[in-house]
């Protein structure tokens, strides 16, 4: 075993370009995306206020609109096609609209018939534009009846307005940062290790070095030694993302550290192993990194991380539960920011060990039959 880490140790050490994809790409890929997700959630984004009443309501919502950190009042007008028009040149995100006698409506318990739209085309903007403009007209709208207008009328009686309290859970700053990063790390660092996997076997066949890879070594040993480089590699790095993620930007693992860890080195493992055991079976390197490109690029998209499995179809379902990558997903969420009990993370982690015992088996066996072909 030792005997094939150091052979791959000096094959890394000859090749700059390969030196390169386990060195410099990784982190190339953690830099760039610790900033750009380093800001936690964007601010500042840009609306119009569409204010035709011209009263004391309208005033207060410009003056929460305003205050609110996620926003930022672009234009104040009366015309609904000047905003309209900013939308469509995308330097508004969206709009309120004051109608006139909004304020009139809503003190004689009618629909003021404010209304909000925004660009939903960007959907992770949209969401935040839409609920900071929506939290931010009704405070203002519950503070103009509560302070304003009871409080003038009826100035002997206390009559609380209603409140209803919102608390975002395990992430409540709603930040990208802690919400995307570490599910966006893991998803590019396992496409690359899964390229360095397949290129490290598949030219011990195609540069004709199979017999020398393989003589006076246990075939298993020589290919386990070889993928256990690849997936230490990865490993420490997605360890050394951890600390800055944790120990500098200060986002805790709120469960078992050793559970998350030890999950990482099983996906890592499952996916290296599923590289080596198509270019073993194809002993085409072009035809191998296309599978990945399938199996591996859609790990994100197909794991529930970012869009729902709620009434997918059956397909996607089939697809999100034959990729390592689901269970991962899920275990990091349990063990990183929700916090659950061991016991409810040892059914994914039981997962990745299938996974890692299914596609060891099948290397082994396509190894042995390549091994059998380069003997004879």
């Amino acid at each position: 075993m030792w005997a094939g880490l150091w052979r791959e140790l000096r094959y890394l050490a000859m090749h700059k370009w390969d030196l390169c994809l386990v060195t410099l790409a990784p982190l190339f890929v953690i830099v760039l995306f610790s900033c750009m997700f380093a800001q936690g959630k964007p601010e500042h984004l840009p609306i119009a206020i569409i204010d035709q009443d011209q009263s004391g309501l309208s005033r207060n919502i410009e003056k929460y609109l305003a205050n609110n950190q996620s926003l930022s009042i672009y234009t104040i007008t009366p015309d609904v096609n000047h905003a309209e028009r900013l939308i469509n040149e995308t330097k508004i995100w969206g709009y309120v609209l004051i109608p006139a006698g909004a304020e009139q409506r809503l003190v004689q318990a009618k629909d003021a018939e404010i209304a909000l739209a925004f660009n939903q085309s960007y959907f992770s903007v949209g969401n935040s534009i839409s609920s900071a403009m929506l939290s931010s007209t009704l405070q203002a709208m519950a503070d103009y009846l509560g302070q304003n207008y009871l409080e003038n009328n009826l100035p002997y009686l206390e009559l609380p307005t209603p409140n209803v309290k919102i608390s975002p859970l395990y992430n409540p700053s709603l930040s990208y940062e802690f919400y995307l990063e570490p599910f966006v790390i893991p998803a590019v660092l396992h496409l690359l290790l899964c390229c360095c996997v397949a290129f490290a076997v598949g030219q011990e066949f195609q540069f004709h070095h199979a017999q020398n890879w393989l003589g006076g070594q246990r075939i298993w040993t020589a290919l386990l030694s070889k993928i256990l480089l690849y997936v230490l590699i990865f490993s420490v790095w997605t360890w050394l993302w951890m600390f800055w993620l944790i120990e500098i930007r200060g986002w805790f693992v709120a469960g078992q550290l050793w559970m998350l860890l030890f999950a990482q080195f099983l996906f890592y493992l499952a996916y290296a192993l599923l590289s080596a055991t198509v270019v073993l079976a194809t002993l085409s390197l072009a035809k191998t990194f296309g599978f990945l490109a399938v199996y591996g690029g859609s790990s994100l998209s197909f794991a529930g991380v970012t869009l729902p499995l709620n009434n997918a179809p059956v397909f996607t379902k089939f697809w999100a539960n034959i990729i390592p990558y689901t269970p991962y997903s899920k275990l990091q969420t349990e063990q990183w920011v929700v916090g659950s009990p061991a016991q409810q993370s040892l059914t994914p982690l039981l997962i990745l060990s299938v996974y890692c015992v299914l596609y060891g088996l099948a290397a082994y066996a396509l190894l042995k039959r390549r091994a059998r072909e380069v003997q004879a």
